[in-house]
């Protein structure tokens, strides 16, 4: 079992509107399912204890891509649709943001007593992740999420979240119990944060001689242990600047999205009918079911499926979104029956792509994307928080006239 790593992210106050909630928690349910169905409920934990991958999960969910908010929401939408279906996915998530991570242990008991779980055990591995990040790491953040993700074989990840009111950015902390030997040295998988000057890390490695000092008085010593930590920093601004995107790769997926080469791939042929701009967005979505590790180091990406609830990079396409939403739920439901055709179709997305990308040089501008998508996005059924968007007035103009 290890820490799994951490990530900083600037904080970032409001709301998730209803409307986008809910289609998250559907975009969620679906994903969830469709990696369970096949690479079982231990690969999601350890998706979920990866920042990068957790991050870009947000991001094609129509979250703000780089901000605090994303560990909020995701985990809440995830939380309220895979819960309601425990039994089938044998995954569980306890916890949540202020008083609901206080309630954190009562679900794990309740959870464990059903599963016949060592609930003592799991509620300390809760417990100690908590005060590790809290107290044994002081670097300024103080924790308010506590979300542990546990299966009915035992096996959990933490996703916890502090604040910094100093700097004014949280950070993320990623916990996976499959390579965790230690609480107390090097436990993390990744922490996801802006490096904010000097902290006190009593789970460094070269904290050890202070920490044989502070034991000396006992006759205990510190386990040792290795781990790759990965650390994601994510940017201040709000807009995605051309550094923030690997255009190798999304320029792929733009180029594959087009109608006229979803026509020449046997495997897509059952996508045909689907406008470029779902292609576009289910392919992203297909990379996050289907992809490997190495294919998130840019999150960002992943919001040029959905876009995002502030309008960065662009409003979310609504329309787009429940038809990416409602293809997906369609091929995992015929597929549950026999029916994989479509499942492996929306899967030869993201593998088509990748392949294309080992001979793709990218003519795309970042800039002149994102404002295609805005410029479009009122056909879209375009929205944000701050409402719906609206033709522009000549596009209006020509509607009349036809």
């Amino acid at each position: 079992m290890k820490r799994a790593g951490i990530a900083d992210l600037p904080l970032h106050y409001g709301y998730v509107p209803l409307w986008l909630a809910e289609r998250m928690g559907k975009l969620g349910l679906a994903i969830t399912e469709e990696i369970i169905a096949n690479n079982g409920k231990n690969d999601f934990l350890r998706r979920m204890s990866d920042p990068f991958w957790f991050q870009s999960l947000g991001a094609v969910m129509g979250m703000d891509w780089h901000s605090s908010g994303i560990t909020t929401s995701v985990l809440g939408a995830l939380k309220r649709n895979i819960n309601l279906h425990t039994k089938e996915f044998g995954i569980y998530i306890c916890g949540g943001k202020g008083k609901l991570s206080t309630n954190t242990p009562n679900e794990i008991i309740k959870f464990s007593e059903t599963n016949g779980l060592d609930a003592n055990s799991l509620v300390k591995c809760s417990k100690l992740s908590a005060k590790v990040d809290n107290t044994a790491v002081q670097d300024g953040f103080q924790l308010y999420q506590h979300n542990f993700i546990v299966s009915d074989e035992g096996n959990w990840t933490v996703i916890q979240q502090g604040m910094s009111n100093q700097s004014a950015t949280a950070r993320r902390y990623h916990w996976h119990s499959s390579a965790l030997k230690s609480f107390t040295e090097e436990p993390h998988t990744f922490i996801y944060g802006q490096n904010c000057g000097k902290i006190l890390n009593l789970t460094d490695k070269q904290a050890s001689p202070l920490k044989k000092s502070m034991l000396s008085l006992t006759s205990e010593h510190p386990e040792k242990m290795i781990a790759e930590i990965r650390k994601l920093v994510m940017p201040n601004h709000h807009d995605v600047k051309a550094k923030d995107v690997d255009l190798k790769r999304l320029g792929a997926i733009l180029w594959l999205a087009q109608e006229n080469n979803i026509s020449n791939f046997e495997e897509l042929l059952l996508l045909q009918g689907l406008g470029p701009r779902t292609l576009q967005s289910l392919a992203l979505v297909s990379e996050v079911i289907y992809g490997n590790p190495a294919r998130f180091k840019d999150p960002a990406r992943f919001s040029f499926a959905n876009g995002g609830k502030d309008g960065h990079p662009f409003p979310v396409p609504v329309n787009v979104y429940d038809e990416t939403i409602n293809t997906l739920r369609n091929a995992i439901d015929k597929s549950k029956l026999g029916n994989s055709d479509k499942i492996n179709a929306i899967r030869s997305l993201s593998q088509i792509a990748a392949k294309a990308e080992d001979n793709f040089t990218p003519n795309e501008n970042l800039d002149e994307l994102i404002e295609k998508e805005r410029t479009n996005s009122w056909k879209y059924g375009g929205r944000t928080v701050f409402g719906k968007d609206k033709a522009p007035i000549s596009s209006q103009l020509n509607l009349f006239n036809d």
